[in-house]
């Protein structure tokens, strides 16, 4: 069933532990953990706290940088990668948030064969402790830092070359909200959906991402909703924003509209 999930990225400036406590103050049932928190606070810590507090892990984020682009070799980027795998396990996460990492100077056919590589090595033991890998594309505009993946179609091609069932996708309306095939393209997509990350925005980013609060941007989140819901897909909406106009911004209050805001979207889901 389609559940409403918190982004620990959302409310940045909150540690691990304020962000359960006023998650679960706000009535929010699940969230996505960011690793840089709960390794902050500890992991086997924050593992105890979120099955105390009644939350669940909607997705882990993040592993991968598999291209060597944040000064990583490959084999610590898949050692990492591993090792978050075996953390979602634990913490009874659905997914794991994945990244390619940027190009970083290797030729396209390079940088594809070391991320199969990569992603057909971690599938098997994602697939044996029951978590899904889920690749993140991310719009052309900001994607540098992150992905060599900035579409759709590029991202289901390498998932087709792997071909393990433990590979799955995140969807982001942010990145591709925007796009005017979005309807039919998630609709078809829905299956392979591990988690939707909800975002909305007033334009495609350029360099930073500046997302807005939800239904004050102008992508059709209604629409997207209802589109997911046809192709099928019931699982996790995770609400992440940052940028400019949300940094500064009460996160009691955020909170609380996303809640607004997801509620209109739920009649879209029953």
């Amino acid at each position: 069933m389609a559940r409403l999930s918190m982004n620990e990225m959302t409310t940045y400036r909150w540690s691990f532990e304020e962000d359960v406590a006023h998650y679960q103050a706000a009535g929010i049932k699940a969230m996505g953990v960011w690793r840089q928190k709960l390794s902050d606070y500890g992991e086997e810590k924050g593992v105890d706290l979120l099955h105390e507090s009644g939350i669940a892990a909607s997705s882990l984020l993040w592993a991968g940088g598999f291209t060597g682009s944040d000064g990583r070799s490959f084999r610590d980027s898949l050692e990492d990668a591993v090792e978050a795998v075996r953390l979602a396990a634990v913490m009874s996460a659905p997914c794991l948030v994945v990244y390619t990492g940027a190009r970083a100077g290797h030729t396209q056919n390079h940088v594809r064969r070391l991320v199969r590589e990569a992603l057909k090595e971690v599938c098997d033991l994602a697939g044996d402790l029951g978590v899904r890998l889920a690749i993140e594309p991310m719009h052309a505009g900001c994607a540098a830092e992150w992905t060599f993946l900035t579409t759709l179609d590029d991202t289901l091609e390498l998932m087709d070359k792997v071909a393990h069932p433990a590979l799955s996708l995140v969807f982001d309306t942010y990145h591709f909200g925007y796009q005017e095939d979005v309807l039919e393209r998630v609709e078809q997509l829905a299956p392979r959906i591990a988690v939707v990350h909800l975002g909305d925005g007033k334009e495609p980013p350029q360099k930073e991402q500046n997302r807005s609060r939800l239904g004050e941007g102008n992508i059709r989140l209604p629409e997207i909703v209802a589109a997911l819901a046809r192709g099928g897909y019931d699982g996790d909406y995770e609400v992440e924003l940052m940028g400019e106009d949300i940094e500064n911004s009460c996160y009691k209050s955020l909170l609380e509209q996303s809640m607004h805001a997801y509620a209109r979207l739920v009649p879209v889901l029953t």
